[in-house]
């Protein structure tokens, strides 16, 4: 199967607000999701992300927590370069530039919601009663999102199925 035939998955990335929110998604236009520094995480990124597959953007660390839009990936995964820069709070003095230990994606901005949807939301909903970010302890930053759930967390924003807003 090429890339270009292969299915869109479909994931949730979060951030703290404070950090990088939708709102600077949106001004930007896209950005390097770097900083991850969790090898489950990097995994996903480096292994399983596709130019094409849509995120649900997450607010993490505040008071409500919860999705507030949606972003694209929208290049290949290379090597996150705060892992080299010794001033950088991601700055990894065992990585190396000819063998990396970490890598990114960049994400485009897609659309920013009307409303938040809280993370109490997401767990009052039956249909997402196993959806990663609502099981306790799921502290991942990037985790895969079933496309039911996708679904599901549109519907509750408010916004299109998912072939819409890949069309």
């Amino acid at each position: 199967m090429t890339k270009k035939s292969a299915k869109i998955r479909y994931w949730l990335m979060k951030s703290e607000p404070d950090v990088f929110s939708i709102d600077d998604l949106q001004r930007l236009g896209k950005t390097a999701w770097e900083g991850v520094r969790n090898y489950t995480a990097r995994n996903s990124m480096r292994d399983d992300m596709k130019i094409g597959d849509l995120v649900i953007f997450y607010h993490s660390s505040v008071e409500p927590a919860g999705a507030v839009g949606l972003a694209r990936v929208c290049s290949e995964p290379y090597p996150d370069a705060t892992q080299f820069d010794e001033k950088s709070e991601y700055y990894d003095a065992k990585s190396t530039r000819e063998a990396p230990r970490w890598i990114l994606v960049d994400v485009e901005f897609v659309e920013k919601w009307p409303a938040m949807v809280t993370l109490h939301a997401l767990k009052a909903e039956k249909a997402l009663k196993s959806m990663l970010v609502v099981q306790k302890g799921q502290r991942l930053s990037v985790q895969a999102v079933e496309p039911r759930h996708f679904e599901r967390v549109l519907q509750m924003a408010g916004r299109q199925p998912a072939e819409a807003v890949t069309a």
